[in-house]
């Protein structure tokens, strides 16, 4: 190795010695020739690997700029649709709360608002919990209602919360009636978590599939108009005393927040003020 150097190197130096002889004899031009003749094709080398590697370079540094910016905006458009979000959640929630309003300003009697704050589940919601309590006069039996129907019924009245039954409990019942045919019944709750008319047959009962079923106020205990669900299929037992409706529920109690809690008189029709105010 260090033999080829050497030769390299006296090679190098005998070019050298041999262009500055020419040139100093006058053979100046055909020595710049020679050289350039050399030393352009290692300058074009040199340059096309000067643009490669700034190229590259500047691809690397736009790749980053890039990427970088990307992340930037998918951060802004998570946080845009989290936004969205929440204001569709505000907007929804202040239209449900505007309905309870308008139809506790369009019932004829009493009531207090309360507040969802738990839930029973049994593969469906069983009873719900509200703020109010016995400080607000609510008793047991109370009618829990919503601008879409009735919810249920008061069974447990604790200092600052009440335990409302829904309508889906098989535990439940409540006097009901099918508002085109006045075919009065019971709507029970049923172990599936859907509603059911249980209504004594006869001939000509009229009752058909969408029907809307509300309360009968049979009792005094439920005001009377307030509905409960439509009649989604009926079930026909032939001669026996009783046949059976099902219904779909007028509420959809897996999402109910707030409800009103009917603290004054059960014994008004409320019909007119749903058409209203619901």
């Amino acid at each position: 190795m260090r033999v080829r150097a050497v030769l390299l190197l006296a090679t190098i130096s005998l070019v050298c010695l041999l262009l500055l002889t020419l040139q100093f004899r006058g053979y100046g031009a055909g020595a710049d020739d020679v050289l350039a003749f050399a030393t352009t094709p290692i300058q074009a080398a040199l340059a096309r690997i000067n643009r490669t590697a700034v190229g590259v370079w500047s691809t690397y540094e736009d790749w980053k700029s890039v990427r970088t910016e990307n992340i930037r905006l998918r951060e802004e458009a998570r946080q845009l649709r989290i936004d969205a979000l929440r204001v569709t959640e505000m907007a929804e929630e202040n239209r449900r709360l505007r309905r309870l309003l308008a139809l506790k300003e369009a019932l004829p009697l009493a009531t207090v608002s309360g507040e969802v704050i738990a839930r029973e589940w049994g593969g469906w919601v069983r009873s719900l919990t509200v703020n109010r309590g016995r400080g607000d006069n609510v008793t047991r039996l109370t009618a829990a209602i919503t601008p879409d129907g009735l919810v249920g019924r008061v069974v447990d009245v604790r200092p600052g919360a009440s335990v409302v039954q829904v309508l889906t409990d098989p535990a439940s019942a409540v006097g009901a009636h099918v508002v085109s045919s006045r075919t009065p019944g019971i709507v029970e709750g049923d172990p599936r978590g859907t509603l059911r008319l249980k209504y004594m047959a006869r001939d000509g009962s009229g009752i058909q599939v969408g029907d809307l079923v509300v309360t009968s106020g049979a009792g005094g205990v439920v005001p009377r108009g307030i509905p409960i669900g439509h009649v989604r299929a009926i079930d026909d037992r032939g001669s026996a005393l009783f046949h059976y409706a099902l219904l779909e529920p007028a509420v959809d109690f897996s999402r109910l927040d707030a409800l009103l809690l009917v603290v004054g008189e059960s014994d008004r029709d409320l019909a007119a003020a749903f058409a209203r105010g619901g």
